[in-house]
């Protein structure tokens, strides 16, 4: 499912047009990445959390020529699937 997959099914189960729905659809994108990018959190109970998290500064290797290269530290951001998203899933 790709993002115009998930305006479609929003749009038919809420009864909005698509248009309502892609607006909503990309004002929950924008204030998830809001809140990430602020160094915040995001959970939606059942579902999951989004987190950012710190990434080390670490030495890599180029596969092509094997030598040392420095990978810069990063944050990065990460998902932690809910109790009921697991148990859908497991079916």
């Amino acid at each position: 499912m790709n993002k115009s997959d998930l305006v479609d099914a929003v749009a038919s189960s809420a009864g909005l047009t698509k248009a309502s729905a892609e607006k909503a659809v990309s004002g929950v994108f924008s204030a998830i990445s809001n809140e990430l990018s602020n160094g915040g959190s995001f959970a939606l109970v059942g579902f999951g959390s989004f987190t950012v998290s710190d990434r080390a500064a670490r030495t890599g290797k180029n596969p092509k020529t094997g030598a040392a290269i420095d990978i810069p530290a990063k944050k990065v951001v990460k998902f932690s699937a809910g109790k009921s998203l697991k148990e859908s899933v497991n079916k």
